[in-house]
């Protein structure tokens, strides 16, 4: 079993940073994507920034280059530091991870969402 235990977040001011933090635990064989999601209320679910095991990343248009998503493989953790926050990054953060584990059975699991709210 896979679980993601998120951590971060908090209240900001506009311009203001926060760094989140995504641990995946249990029966780890491999992770091959990681990324982070956010949910503002009356919205859907919508990309954030993604990297794979390879080290490839892709980040939404409105948080590039405020946003930057970092992957520590060995530790299974991954990182979002976001930078020049604005009120509209206001939302419920998840980290979600894809891999196989020790049976070689694929999981796709969800962290527990971490709250991101910028305001003065």
């Amino acid at each position: 079993q896979v679980q993601l235990v998120e951590s971060g977040g908090g209240l900001v001011q506009p311009g203001g940073s926060l760094s989140l933090s995504c641990e995946a635990l249990g029966t780890i064989f491999s992770i091959n994507g990681m990324g982070w999601y956010r949910q503002a209320p009356g919205k859907e679910r919508e990309l954030v920034a993604r990297s794979t095991s390879g080290g490839s990343t892709n980040y939404a248009d409105s948080v590039k280059g405020r946003f930057t998503i970092h992957r520590e493989n060995a530790m299974n953790t991954m990182y979002l530091q976001m930078n020049s926050l604005k009120p509209e990054d206001t939302a419920v953060y998840y980290c979600n991870a894809v891999g196989y584990d020790i049976r070689y059975e694929v999981f796709d699991v969800w962290g527990q969402g971490t709250q991101v709210t910028v305001s003065s």
